[in-house]
């Protein structure tokens, strides 16, 4: 059973899931892939995991890294579980390409190479956005190749870490999964 508690963030409403292993979920409202992992019966209940994501999301709101690790569940398939892995790793206040984290997998499956047009869907339904930051994956070029959320809230998470390069750029043509 999954569990679910809405959060009211400078950029807008997020829902917030999780079942009794972990957060399950953290989306924008009406964003991409909206509560794309969702129970169908699910019940709005303050779990203490949702109480500690909220905590983190207002201590990342105020401009500051958290001190603290969400627990944490993945539902997806074992290759976007994979690759969320990676994202969560990602460091505060930095950045990575598609092309890094796909490169990142093939050494660790021992391959000479992974798509990064692969990986980018992973990222894409990314079930647990800003927590686990696929915000902070950029294209080779300095493209804001898309984030389910909307660009704008990319921009903003970016900026918000001062993560933010002048040479970052939005596609004329979205090139989102």
């Amino acid at each position: 059973m999954q569990y679910i508690s809405h959060y009211s963030s400078p950029l807008g409403t997020i829902l917030l899931a999780a079942d009794e292993i972990g957060l399950t979920g953290l989306w924008f409202e009406g964003q991409k892939y909206f509560a794309l992992y969702l129970d169908k019966e699910h019940e709005e209940k303050e779990l203490p995991v949702l109480k500690q994501a909220k905590t983190w999301l207002d201590i990342y709101f105020s401009g500051r890294e958290p001190d603290f690790k969400v627990p944490l569940h993945f539902t997806g398939t074992d290759f976007q579980n994979e690759v969320w892995e990676i994202l969560y790793s990602i460091p505060y206040g930095q950045t990575t390409t598609y092309g890094e984290i796909a490169k990142q997998l093939a050494a660790s499956r021992g391959l000479k190479r992974m798509s990064a047009q692969a990986v980018g869907g992973a990222v894409g339904r990314n079930e647990i956005s800003i927590i686990v930051p696929c915000h902070r994956v950029v294209g080779s070029s300095g493209s804001l190749t898309g984030y389910a959320g909307g660009i704008d809230k990319k921009i903003e998470l970016l900026k918000l870490e001062g993560a933010w390069k002048k040479e970052y750029f939005v596609p004329k043509h979205s090139t989102a999964p």
